[in-house]
């Protein structure tokens, strides 16, 4: 049975293992690194300087300044100044408990349209917890339904580089701005077609360029220093989240664009702090990248990413190359098998195409890589619903599109309304996809 995680506790992170379902139509510390040598095709100067100009297109496309995921000012508010200790991370491990079959019916709660969630409390993370800069870094909390609860990961963009991590870069989102107090899609808290209308939510905002799974400092050269902590920060907000709510019944893991990432790492941790909870994945914007060896061992170098691999038995023995993108459903499904995993992606998204094509992959079969990511993933044997939507947009889930699109007859909201509540879903997928 796995071991029980103390509310208020840390998670520790140590090591790292690894057809189709559906025909388709188409804190430990960790020291200062210097950056190793990469590879001339992927990391060569022609393309980082490539990368930094376009890069900055998907901090844009990924965050702004009221957190809805639409756009972003191009220069960013200071943050306070940085904290100077660094606190231990407790430890957590547990086994993998036995698959069972998700509810088909909502947990007994509260009604959640009788909720009415209060304002945003900006929460202040502990010590050893901050952005890029070692700035202070904060989260977000926003109370209703204690019983549901919604873990959001922002997005905004990257850096792996001098020149993308460097003062006058707009590659990645480096300040902390708050949710808004009422926005479009899933934040939209009058609107009675909202799948979390009256949940509770706890937001996670990013400052630090590694899609919320980097745990070192790296210093690129030419005065750069980062400080690369997305898993710090991110595990810090869940164990807020334990505290705050520790008899959750039913827990969504969501995210937009660079947050959509980690959204299946983060659920497999929560499955260890709340093994009694229905959770769920819900990853916006971010199926078309790569599960490379070589892009996942060279930038997971960078952030540090061997020192945020959970202890799990499934992960015993992993590397850096092993810790791809696509690759954080296999090993979270494989340690929590009854956890359901779903993702939302625009068929020809020009974001995720424009950085995969500038880290070596091939922008044009971005399709083909979205659909053969889930056929690799499904192929280890986790489930994953996806809705695949045509297009070249970029996420939804902070949008008002979040209630319109709709793929084949079927609404996104419905599939998603019907996904949480544990009842039957089938794949969708765009027959005419380029929209």
């Amino acid at each position: 049975a796995p071991a029980h995680w103390r509310a208020g506790d840390r998670l520790d992170v140590r090591h790292q293992s690894a057809g189709s379902r559906h025909a388709r139509p188409g804190c430990r510390r960790a020291g200062p690194v210097t950056s190793p040598t990469m590879s001339a095709p992927l990391f060569s100067r022609p393309r980082i300087v490539a990368l930094f100009a376009i890069a900055g297109l998907l901090a844009v496309a990924c965050s702004n300044d009221d957190g809805t995921g639409s756009t972003v000012a191009t220069t960013a508010p200071a943050v306070s100044e940085a904290p100077t200790t660094t606190a231990t991370v407790a430890d957590t491990v547990a086994d993998t408990t036995a698959a069972t079959e998700p509810a088909t019916t909502e947990p007994a709660t509260t009604d959640p349209a009788a909720v009415t969630p209060g304002d945003w409390e900006d929460i202040t993370a502990p010590a050893d917890c901050m952005c890029s800069d070692a700035s202070e870094f904060h989260y977000f909390v926003r109370e209703g339904d204690p019983n549901r609860v919604v873990l959001f990961f922002e997005g905004g963009g990257a850096c792996f580089s001098a020149e993308t991590c460097g003062p006058g870069s707009n590659t990645y989102k480096r300040a902390i701005f708050p949710p808004p107090a009422d926005g479009d899609g899933i934040f939209d808290v009058d609107n009675e077609r909202n799948p979390f209308l009256g949940w509770s939510m706890v937001y996670v905002p990013y400052c630090t360029g590694d899609v919320h799974i980097g745990n070192t400092t790296t210093d690129y050269g030419d005065g750069v220093v980062m400080q690369h902590k997305g898993y710090v920060n991110g595990t810090a907000a869940l164990a807020g989240l334990v505290d705050r709510f520790p008899g959750v019944e039913q827990l969504v893991v969501a995210g937009e664009s660079a947050g959509s990432i980690p959204s299946p790492l983060y659920a497999g941790l929560a499955h260890d702090a709340l093994p009694d909870t229905r959770i769920t994945v819900l990853a916006d914007g971010s199926g078309a990248y790569p599960g490379t060896a070589g892009l996942s061992a060279g930038i997971g170098a960078l952030w540090g990413t061997a020192n945020a691999i959970p202890d799990w038995p499934e992960t015993e023995g992993l590397t850096t190359a092993d810790w791809t993108l696509p690759g954080l459903f296999v090993h979270a499904g494989a340690h929590a098998p009854e956890i359901t995993f779903a993702r939302h992606d625009y068929a020809y998204d020009a974001v995720q195409a424009f950085f995969t094509g500038l880290v070596g992959g091939d922008p044009e079969q971005e399709l083909a890589t979205i659909d053969g990511n889930e056929t690799m993933i499904e192929g280890t044997g986790v489930e994953l619903w996806s809705y695949i939507s045509p297009g070249n947009s970029h996420t939804v889930l902070g949008k008002e599109q979040f209630y319109t699109e709709s793929v084949n007859g079927v609404l996104l909201v419905d599939w998603v309304t019907a996904l949480v509540r544990g009842e039957p879903v089938e794949d969708v997928h765009c027959v005419e996809c380029d929209g």
